[in-house]
């Protein structure tokens, strides 16, 4: 059920992803994205890190990836994680599988922590990374404008391994 996500699933990806965009303030993003412009975000997010769906009778419920959260060398042992699910896939531990997938990957990678980054109108979101064993690390109130109203940002950070790193980390299709 949960494999990795490729270019042809862009398309059904993006389909998952527009609703949010435009029904709701879970993402900030105002506009949905071309299909071109999507599959250039996963091209460049997929190269390094890792893109999964879940997927059943040919059909694809969510999806979840990590990627760099910020650009400075010094952060390369961090990665920020995402996950989308049809109205129909939540509620399932769906979600749950996908992001210890995702964890997994990046933990072998070399990754040291994640981060989950939820907007405050995602409720559901910050008790599914509570119960993921995510620790709130910071909050900034009002910082995004959407549908009339601002919102904040909860920043959610986990642990994956402790120690000093050997080297950074891998891209994920070095794998063994």
């Amino acid at each position: 059920m949960i494999r990795p996500a490729t270019i042809a699933d862009v398309p059904e990806i993006l389909d998952i992803y527009a609703p949010y965009i435009l029904n709701t303030a879970i993402t900030f993003e105002y506009e949905v994205p071309s299909l071109a412009a999507f599959t250039e975000r996963f091209l460049s997010i997929s190269r390094d890190h890792p893109w999964l769906v879940w997927e059943e009778d040919h059909k694809i419920l969510g999806y979840a990836y990590a990627e760099k959260p910020f650009v400075r060398a010094a952060y390369q042992w961090a990665a920020d994680l995402a996950i989308y699910l049809r109205p129909e896939a939540q509620g399932k531990g769906i979600g749950r599988r996908l992001y210890e997938a995702v964890e997994d990957i990046i933990r072998r990678q070399g990754y040291h922590l994640c981060y989950g980054v939820v907007t405050s109108a995602n409720e559901k979101s910050c008790a599914f990374h509570e119960a993921m064993g995510y620790v709130r690390q910071a909050e900034f109130p009002n910082c995004g404008f959407k549908f009339g109203s601002w919102y904040g940002t909860i920043w959610y950070e986990k642990r994956l391994q402790e120690g000093v790193p050997d080297e950074p980390p891998i891209p994920w299709t070095a794998l063994p």
